[in-house]
């Protein structure tokens, strides 16, 4: 009678450290990932966990003493990522509700999204530009994903802004107005350099529309035959970009 075999993955705990070095062989911990350590996880002196820089490289480390404020650890190893073949970004309508927003920057995270730029338009119901914490929560899911590369988010732009500054292989806008539009899979099979517009949820302003699209060679998209709401919507052009 066949055997029967149970595989357990055993994932050490993961941590971000943005000073991060190759060459690094002694590193002190900052007091938030020292306290989460001691505190929260329990460990002691000789206990693994793996750092990240987000800029690729990841760490395999032990800790060496445990100093309840700033505990050090020695690095065992060291590995640097190549970078994900997709450099996509989304800029994306900052919304009413943040808790929304945060949502999409999560989920974008998870996805492997390179760029996130949130944007003003003239619909834009702005809410606060929250650098500090929209950033813990790019770090969070990037550990939570088990991902090296942290996506870069920009600061807050107005859409003359977004369409002036950041030049991409494939440009996309998603609107909701009636006229002939692509898919994103049909226009950026070939790229792994893509932008996509997502408007708040007034959509753009037909100016708005008609600036990307004469002035500044972007491509109209759908993302479905529904209406959907700015982070549904950027979810959706989130992973079909990174899947095409």
């Amino acid at each position: 009678m066949p055997q029967s075999f149970t595989f357990v993955s055993i994932m050490l705990p993961y941590f971000y450290h943005p000073t991060l070095l190759k060459a690094d062989k002694l590193i002190t911990l900052n007091e938030d990932t020292t306290k989460h350590c001691m505190q929260v996880l329990r460990m002691k002196a000789g206990s693994k966990l793996q750092l990240t820089n987000g800029l690729g490289l990841k760490a395999t480390c032990t800790i060496t003493t445990e100093d309840k404020r700033n505990a050090t650890v020695t690095v065992k190893s060291s590995v640097q990522d190549v970078a994900p073949a997709a450099n996509n970004t989304i800029a994306i309508s900052l919304l009413k509700h943040a808790a929304r927003f945060e949502w999409f920057l999560e989920k974008a995270t998870e996805l492997g999204i390179r760029q996130i730029i949130p944007m003003e338009c003239v619909h834009t119901e702005r809410t606060t530009y929250k650098q500090e914490r929209w950033q813990a929560i790019l770090v969070s899911a990037m550990l939570q994903s088990q991902q090296t590369y942290l996506p870069t988010l920009t600061p807050l732009l107005s859409i003359s802004e977004v369409l002036m500054q950041h030049r991409h292989s494939v440009q996309l806008i998603a609107h909701c107005y009636s006229m002939p539009k692509h898919t994103i899979l049909n226009t950026s099979h070939n790229s792994n350099n893509t932008i996509v517009l997502i408007g708040p949820e007034g959509d753009f302003t037909p100016i708005e529309v008609d600036l990307a699209i004469t002035q500044f060679d972007y491509i109209p998209i759908s993302l479905g035959s529904t209406r959907l709401r700015t982070e549904t919507a950027g979810m959706v052009a989130a992973t079909l970009l990174q899947q095409g």
